[in-house]
Formats: C-alpha cells, structure tokens, sequence
C-alpha cells in the first residue's frame, strides 16, 4: 500500500471519528449503562456504539482487511495476523465515565506487522490527530493540518507523561538517564499525541494493556520522528499472542 492509498483511508475517517466522538460525549450527557467486564474494566453503551460505527466505516473502505477491535472482533484468535486494524472505540473508559475529558478513540492500520495508520481524536479536548506515513503525523486545529515532524519543542525541560504519580524504581532509573526534570499523570493514547507534538518528551511503562491499546499512538509518533521501543530497545510489532504489549519507552523527536 502506497503512501497515495494510505493517506486517502486516512482522509476518509476523520469526520466519522468526529461524529463518533460527538455521540460519545452526547451519550455520556445523558446517562451511561455501565457493565464490568471479564478483566474487570468497564465497558458502556458508549464504547459499543463508537465501535460499530467505526468498524462499519472502515469495513466500508477497506472491505478486505480484518479488523480486531478491544470490543468486538471476530479475529482476536487468530494466529498469523499481518495486515489488520486495531481498534480501541473509547480508551480511558473509566475516566469517561467519570466526566474527564482525556479519553480517546482510536484506530491503526497494521501491515507487515507494522503501524502504517494512526488515528486518534479526544472529543473532550476537540483535538484531533493521525498519520499515514513517515514525516505525514498531524494534528487537525481549526482545519488545518499542523505537520508534527516541523513543530518546535515546547518547552526548556525533558517532561515526562506517566501513567501514574508514583513510579516504579526501574521507569524512575530511566527517567534518570533522560534527565527527566518532571512528570505529569495522563490516561489514554493521548499520550503519544503530546509526546509526538514537543509538548513532553518521553513515556515508559512496564507490560500493560493491549496492542489496541497503543497501535495508533506509535504510528501518529513514530511518523512524527519520535520512536517507540521496549525497554530493550527492540522494535514493537504487532499481532502477538493475545495482543499484548511488551514494556515501552516513548521519546518525541526532540531526544531520539
């Protein structure tokens, strides 16, 4: 696939994930079912309705491509997966439901293995970011395409973003080794928006989540000239057994 056809997909499903973010704060004004599931995550009514009217859109545009979805899939068993979409409707569902405003839906184009597509929206933040290719990561303000691969750094100091304030001694070591002057607590992908836009510098975790979890955010940052390893400094694939992630350290352009 051509960097022609993956910027006309991409093109393609920014207005359907900004309606589908519309719905998603307009279903949560009005009240939420709320369920928990296996894994003891919540899941709304909310999450499932973003997710159909993503994996129709995409089924749409590319009728030929699996797709696995946190909340639906028909391919989450299989084996050999190269070329799929990963999907997770609404990430942060639990800060969803409580009224804050870093949630995120998400989709990523895998192929070979690879992120070769990232969309991600935080309807609560109107912000608006995707990619499909090296140097062509953006984020949509007022309609126009900021290009992340030119935008300066946005400040003096190496900032952190953390999954939690109080960090684990082997992420603080690597903080140390960044000469980290600070971190601030954020959920969701949006993470990697800010890392790739200059706004932080570096993210690491230890194993959590799932691929759906994380696919989107690489592309948007890897194409922004940031780069996404484990601890190890191996590259991340994708379509691992269960979908899980391995650890990962995220460094915008400015510290690569």
């Amino acid at each position: 696939m051509n960097i022609e056809e993956t910027k006309k997909i991409t093109h393609s499903l920014i207005d359907t994930f900004n309606e589908a973010g519309k719905i998603a704060l307009s279903l949560r004004n009005t009240g939420l079912k709320k369920e928990i599931k296996s894994d003891n995550t919540f899941v709304t009514n909310a999450d499932i309705e973003v997710n159909n009217i993503l994996t129709k859109k995409i089924s749409e545009i590319t009728p030929n491509i699996s797709i696995v979805s946190e909340e639906s899939s028909d391919y989450k068993n299989e084996k050999k997966l190269n070329n799929f979409w990963l999907i997770d409707p609404i990430d942060g569902t639990k800060d969803y439901i409580n009224n804050k405003d870093e949630f995120t839906l998400n989709a990523a184009l895998i192929l070979d293995k690879k992120p070769a597509i990232g969309i991600i929206t935080a309807p609560g933040k109107k912000r608006v970011f995707y990619s499909y290719g090296m140097s062509n990561s953006y984020e949509l303000i007022n309609n126009k395409e900021i290009e992340l691969i030119n935008k300066d750094k946005m400040h003096n100091q190496i900032k952190a973003v953390s999954y939690s304030n109080e960090l684990r001694a082997d992420i603080l070591e690597i903080h140390k080794k960044y000469k980290i002057t600070s971190h601030q607590k954020m959920k969701s992908s949006l993470k990697f928006c800010v890392v790739a836009t200059g706004e932080f510098d570096l993210y690491v975790a230890e194993p959590r989540a799932c691929e759906w979890d994380i696919a989107a955010g690489h592309a948007i940052l890897v194409h922004a000239g940031g780069k996404v390893t484990d601890f190890k400094g191996n590259e991340i694939l994708y379509g691992k057994s269960e979908f899980k992630n391995p650890s990962i350290i995220l460094k915008s352009k400015n510290i690569v």
